[in-house]
């Protein structure tokens, strides 16, 4: 192929590469196109050379990535010149331009078989290279008997032949039944004697296709794979330029061995004697060296004589020999070696009586899962499981525990159920059992499928002896600060139940098992506080005698969740109420859980399902999972009432107006639907106004924009001199703090308040004030004290997030004892970088957090941040600000891209209307402002009515990627305290979300500062009036007005 003589193409390639950026490129590609197309139509005026260096070009356009959708015509064309060079070009570029189903194949395809059945045997290669190239169903009818006649002819030489077998394996892939294989099981026994390595090699690479798909045809060629692989081993007559590093055609005997495996046995004891002759010394001659490429060769060859040896089912002897082997690989440094024996000694598990011999190399392995490469943990772990059984089971599963806590977020899920499927298997005695699975959900809650649970309630349940056990280690998991919710749920479970067969213990009476219970009641989510109001009338059932106090902080509770929005909590409280005063009979209804049928575990069937997945399968699985995020990983649980999933996660901090949100009246442009709320009910649940006197309900938070922003919130304060020693001349303070805010008879169902003014240091800065300039800002103080201050910087691409954390020790002491832990709401992943435990005098450390966004919603996560300064321990809990907006970026449309999508979204609940009470008077451009630091773009000239408003953004998340979002905003100039607000997306959830999150930034809440009513002695069962330190969160203040 001389290229060198055809000066056109080469000035052509050299000003491509010349080319500065892609637009220039372009240009030129653009011009030498219209130059060739120009050529192309005076085709007559064209010399074969001119033909020649056009087509050239062509291909050349074709591999920078631009299409060629002409001259295919004078490609295929040059395919019939009488002369090599141009028939050459025809047929390289036609390979290379048209697939199989280019209606100009058809033209060619009687000049290509004179080519392969004609005497030139240049001719014949470029025929078969282009037909193995392309395949295609008319060539495999046409040419595929041609083709077979080359390759069993004697008068063709090895290079021809080589090239017919591979083009007759390309047409049999691609259409098996048009090509004729009968009778071929003789013509391949006589293939198969061919000397010609190069011939024989492409000959096994077909052998290996048709007896992939019938190898009851090709019994008569087993021995002639035998005798070729004692050749290999003998190295017996192999030309040098077919030895690869002292190894003779390793392809050759990777694909013979391939072959011998889809025979089933081997019934000739010669054959079976002559192939495990080879087969050991393959095992024995194989050794790791330091030369790469000999290395690769020689394993190929080792990895595929293993996986025979496992398929015919060897002597143990030569089991054993193969387990040292693998022994050997995986301690060696190289980790491609380290995964492969790893893998072929999964491999292994499946033969009978090796299981004892891989127990050898337990230690081992058990080091392979701090391996760096995570293919190689995923395959220690697959091998730890695989051979797990009584005799190791307690120490294999107490190192998956171990290991549990350092392991990345993209191996817990499945380290977690493997761990809880072992357990349940292997367990020695059922304590273990319990301990085992508590301890998975302590450490990997987020993890751990219901299933797990279920599973240790039903052994509790089914045991009695184990009851009292159960219950006590609950009883110690509830004293952790921070306990995961499928903990909770688990721990107030068996307290409800058992929890009185602890009575005599020290901590365990029924008034301190429901304080502590009761003090997880805020923080969990709506399926969790079913599970807890039962435990409530468990624990008031058996408490004899009766506590007057405790019974009537129970009634308290089950009154306050008679109103609540979910029927399911609704109910049972309404029930529970009713039966606690009936005496006896709530004994009678709530007696204890009668057994549990035997039934097959859930876990066990998992287990089954798991065992069928093979190496290669696992493998596409890796891939798959290496392409997302190792962040957390949520599991949601099933929708209820047609509510949002309910999130499997601790403290769920909403923003102000999430409770609120069935308040305004809603209409949609469509017939109306039900659109799923965050607290479970439909659209069209709508209460009254007027219910709740002298309250707006419809009030909300000022936007972050209305607060006046000061210089100290800038992060160039944490990152200058930590000069300041102990608190400054002024703290802000809310007028009302301590035991007077927890008194007011909201407090009990309002959202977690984050400021905790239990602890003896109390923040210098507003925190609730930081958190909403963050809101709308990327840097900035987030928290201070006298001894810390807590700073945040974040970045934002598309529905990926990073923010940086900066703790900066402000004292000339060390600060101790430093925890941060992320308590995630179920549509972000999240992955807080390690913390350290102690942070020096006057130092700061930046604590990296990467954030994923799964799906639209407004919940937020919190930071719950510890620390302790001398004897002072110091517990914080900050929201942090990643709020919807963060995952926004606006987009300007123009009027011939908007309107088409606004109409195309007038389908049922894609587009939400609501008119809006109680906006603060904003005149319009204000509101747009306030459009703008939300990240929507107003687009102005869209809306001929000079009081509306239009915007448009691009919402970013995993699940919907770029979603375009529209938003309309009708003023009335004559009452600017109300607006009709609409919200148009592809996904209801999103455009549900965005229009509350709008709502909550243009409607006015009135801060009340207010005096504190007097305390009743008796707790009332009708809601009070929230006092004034309950009005300073104002999700406390929401919550309490529901």
């Amino acid at each position: 192929m001389a290229l060198s003589g055809m000066r056109g193409l080469s000035v052509f390639i050299s000003d491509i590469r010349n080319c500065h950026n892609k637009e220039q490129e372009r240009l030129r590609v653009d011009k030498e196109l219209g130059n060739i197309r120009t050529r192309f139509k005076n085709e007559k005026g064209l010399s074969p050379y001119e033909k020649k260096k056009y087509v050239w070009k062509m291909l050349y356009i074709y591999m920078l990535g631009y299409d060629v959708d002409f001259g295919h015509m004078e490609t295929v064309s040059l395919i019939s010149a009488p002369k090599y060079p141009e028939k050459q070009v025809g047929y390289i570029v036609t390979s290379c331009l048209l697939n199989e189903n280019n209606d100009f194949l058809r033209m060619v395809i009687n000049t290509v078989r004179n080519d392969i059945i004609g005497r030139n045997e240049t001719y014949q290669c470029l025929a078969l290279t282009m037909v193995g190239n392309i395949g295609g169903k008319e060539f495999s009818e046409s040419l595929a008997p041609d083709v077979q006649k080359l390759l069993i002819s004697s008068s063709c030489r090895p290079v021809v032949r080589k090239k017919a077998a591979l083009c007759l394996l390309r047409l049999y892939r691609k259409n098996p039944d048009v090509v004729n294989i009968d009778g071929w099981a003789d013509r391949m026994a006589q293939l198969l004697d061919e000397r010609d390595l190069g011939v024989l090699t492409s000959v096994m690479s077909l052998f290996v296709s048709l007896v992939s798909n019938n190898a009851e045809v090709y019994w008569n060629c087993l021995p002639k794979c035998v005798r070729i692989l004692e050749r290999m081993a003998r190295n017996q007559d192999i030309p040098q330029e077919y030895t690869y590093y002292g190894i003779p055609s390793p392809w050759l005997q990777v694909k013979t061995m391939r072959a011998l495996q889809y025979f089933p046995t081997i019934e000739d004891p010669g054959a079976r004697r002559a192939l495990f002759e080879v087969l050991q010394r393959i095992l024995m001659g194989t050794d790791v060296v330091k030369n790469v490429n000999k290395n690769n060769a020689s394993h190929a060859v080792l990895f595929e004589a293993l996986a025979l040896v496992m398929h015919l089912d060897a002597e143990k002897e030569m089991m054993s020999q193969c387990v040292a082997l693998l022994g050997k690989f995986i301690a060696v440094r190289e980790p491609n070696i380290r995964y492969l024996g790893l893998e072929n000694m999964s491999r292994m598990l499946l033969v009978t009586d090796v299981q004892d011999i891989i127990k050898r190399h337990q230690a081992q392995i058990i080091t392979s899962l701090k391996d760096p490469d995570i293919s190689i943990r995923r395959r220690a772990l697959d091998l730890l499981y695989g051979m797990c059984d009584v005799t190791n089971a307690k120490e294999i599963v107490e190192e998956l525990l171990q290991y549990l806590n350092t392991a990345e977020f993209a191996m817990r899920e499945e380290l977690s159920l493997k761990a809880a499927i072992l357990a349940e298997k292997f367990a020695p005695d059922l304590s273990w059992y319990v301990d085992v699975i508590l301890q998975l959900i302590d450490k990997a809650g987020d993890f751990v499928s219901d299933d797990i649970w279920y599973r240790v309630v039903q052994f509790v349940t089914n045991n009695e002896d184990l009851q009292p056990y159960a219950a006590a280690k609950a009883r110690e998991y509830l004293d952790k600060p921070a306990l995961h919710e499928t903990m909770v749920k688990v721990s107030a479970y068996l307290l409800g139940e058992y929890g009185h067969l602890l009575a005599r213990r020290p901590g365990c009476s029924p008034k301190e098992l429901f304080a502590i219970i009761n003090d997880k009641l805020p923080t969990v989510s709506t399926s969790t506080v079913a599970i807890l109001l039962s435990t409530y009338a468990k624990i008031l059932m058996h408490t004899q005698p009766p506590d007057v106090a405790l019974q009537q902080q129970i009634l308290t509770i089950f009154k306050k969740y008679e109103s609540y929005i979910d029927v399911e909590i609704q109910q049972r409280a309404v029930e529970y109420f009713e039966l606690s005063r009936k005496g006896a009979a709530l004994a009678d209804v709530l007696a204890e859980m009668p057994k549990f049928p035997e039934r097959e575990s859930a876990l066990l069937k998992k287990a089954e399902d798991a065992e069928v997945d093979t190496a290669e399968q696992s493998a596409i699985k890796l891939r798959s999972q290496q392409q997302t995020s190792s962040a957390i990983v949520v599991s949601d649980q099933p929708p209820v009432n047609g509510s949002v999933p309910a999130s499997n996660h601790l403290t769920l901090v909403k923003m102000p107006s999430q409770n609120i949100t069935e308040e305004s009246n809603v209409a949609y442009e469509e017939p109306p639907v039900e659109i799923p709320k965050e607290n479970g009910a439909p659209a069209e649940v709508e209460s009254k106004v007027e219910n709740i006197p002298e309250t707006n309900i419809e009030s909300k938070v000022e936007p972050p924009t209305s607060r006046p922003v000061s210089q100290a919130d800038l992060l160039a304060d944490l990152l200058g001199p930590l000069a300041i020693e102990g608190p400054p001349a002024a703290v802000e303070q809310n007028p009302v703090q301590g035991s007077e805010a927890n008194q007011s008879p909201v407090g009990d169902l309002a959202l977690a308040t984050l400021e905790d003014q239990s602890n003896s240091v109390q923040p210098i800065v507003n925190v609730e004030e930081k958190f909403h300039i963050l809101c709308s800002k990327d840097s900035g103080v987030l928290y201070e004290d006298p001894h810390i201050q807590i700073g945040l910087k974040a970045e934002w691409r598309a529905h990926h997030g990073r923010l940086v954390l900066f703790l900066g020790n402000k004292n000339t002491a060390p600060l101790a004892s430093v925890q941060a832990l992320i308590l995630p709401p179920s549509h972000f992943k999240m992955e807080l970088s390690s913390v350290p435990d102690t942070i020096p005098p006057r130092a700061q450390v930046q604590i990296p957090l990467e954030v994923v966004n799964l799906r639209a919603s407004r919940d937020v996560a919190v930071l719950d941040f510890s620390y302790t300064f001398g004897t002072a321990l110091v517990n914080v809990k900050l929201r942090l600000p990643i709020v919807l907006n963060k995952f926004l970026q606006p987009i300007t449309l123009t009027p011939e891209e908007f309107f088409p999508q606004w109409k195309a979204l007038n389908v049922q609940s894609l587009k939400v209307q609501e008119v809006v009470k109680g906006v603060k008077p904003l005149p319009l451009p204000e509101v747009a402002n306030l459009f703008m630091s939300l990240h929507l773009a107003v687009a102005p000239g869209l809306d001929n009515n000079p009081n509306n408003l239009v915007a448009c953004t691009t919402f970013f998340s995993e699940t919907t990627r770029a979603m375009l979002c529209l938003v309309r905003v009708e003023t009335d100039p004559q009452d600017r305290t109300q607006l009709r607000l609409t919200v148009a997306s592809g996904d209801q959830y999103l455009t549900f979300e965005l229009k509350e999150f709008i709502k909550e930034h243009i409607i006015d809440i009135p801060r009340v500062q207010a005096a504190s009513p007097p305390i009743p002695v008796q707790p009332q069962l009708s809601p009070a009036v929230p006092t004034a330190a309950t009005y300073n969160d104002p999700g406390a203040m929401l919550a309490g007005l529901l």
